[in-house]
């Protein structure tokens, strides 16, 4: 699984940033390392420069072994809130996601 972290020109990249998110997402999308190809995690500060409340997004893109691409995003006060709230909305995403491939 390929775990790509992208950010915005408001928010700096750092390798302890990228460290986190992906021990983060791996540990969290191990059950599903066999369906996942790759995930993308885009960081945004929607605001710049201005502030204000919940102004930080994370949206993830999951791309999964013949299907097609499924993302989430959360907007937070912060960064790690914004990551762990799109982490939340994935994993609800795949089981759902998942269990329909199955069924079939």
């Amino acid at each position: 699984m390929i775990i790509e972290v992208n950010t915005d020109r408001h928010i700096e990249s750092s390798e302890r940033l990228i460290d986190y998110c992906k021990s983060t997402l791996e540990a969290e999308f191990d059950r599903f390392s066999e369906h996942i190809t790759r995930i993308d995690v885009h960081f945004s500060d929607e605001n710049g420069e201005k502030g204000g409340d919940d102004d930080k997004r994370c949206l993830i893109e999951a791309r999964l072994k013949g299907l097609k691409p499924v993302t989430t995003s959360n907007h937070a006060s912060n960064i790690d809130d914004a990551l762990s709230g799109a982490i939340d909305k994935m994993v609800t995403v795949l089981d759902t996601t998942l269990d329909k491939q199955r069924n079939r």
